[in-house]
């Protein structure tokens, strides 16, 4: 018999598992953010030697959440850029400056989701779009599941915690200064993160 006839006795490898998250079917719904137990935060490299973190305390923000699919969840997020807070009213009025939010012509930061990953268990990645400077780029944002309960008003809530990195100069944020020691003052790099808790809608 000839090569061509001879059986395959190799063991096929066996299909990875299909990727899932929790099932969340009864999460169904959509949900607005509570501000009031919710933060939106950023750090940013000063100095070469330490960090500034800063926040935004007034944004208002949607989920539309498909437990059943969460891949077909979306998210919005709108953020006032005057509520900028680093703890320090000097530096957060030049932040809102020109060399920076001119955020008196730019009001508002937004961000629009386009996707969503489940990497397993409790993790997600959501994939969008920021618009910031009246620049919009894509955006990354590795998320956590937080769990979901009733409070004591009847509010049904679920939380996610999200984490996302940044170049400012991408959005037309380069405003810097050289440092005698070599350097610059600011980083490039931005962190940003998050901690939400969304309330479902009737």
């Amino acid at each position: 018999m000839g090569i061509f006839s001879r059986k395959n006795t190799t063991p096929s490898a066996p299909a990875a598992p299909a990727v899932t998250g929790p099932d969340l079917t009864a999460l169904t719904g959509e949900y607005v953010i509570d501000p009031a137990h919710s933060t939106i935060g950023f750090v940013a490299r000063h100095a070469m030697v330490t960090n500034v973190r800063g926040g935004f305390g007034d944004f208002t923000g949607t989920l539309r959440l498909d437990g059943g699919e969460p891949v077909k969840s979306t998210a919005s997020l709108d953020v006032r850029m005057e509520s900028i807070d680093t703890g320090n009213a000097d530096r957060d009025t030049h932040l809102k400056s020109a060399d920076f939010f001119k955020t008196d012509e730019f009001p508002t930061m937004t961000f629009r989701s386009t996707g969503v990953e489940v990497l397993g268990g409790e993790e997600y990645r959501v994939t969008g779009e920021l618009s910031l400077l009246g620049v919009t780029r894509p955006l990354t944002i590795d998320v956590e599941f937080n769990g979901f309960a009733k409070d004591p008003f009847g509010n049904e809530r679920v939380g996610f915690t999200g984490k996302a990195e940044i170049l400012r100069s991408e959005w037309g944020l380069t405003w810097n200064a050289a440092l005698e020691t070599g350097g610059v003052l600011i980083s490039d790099k931005v962190k940003l993160a998050f901690d939400v808790s969304a309330i479902k809608q009737a």
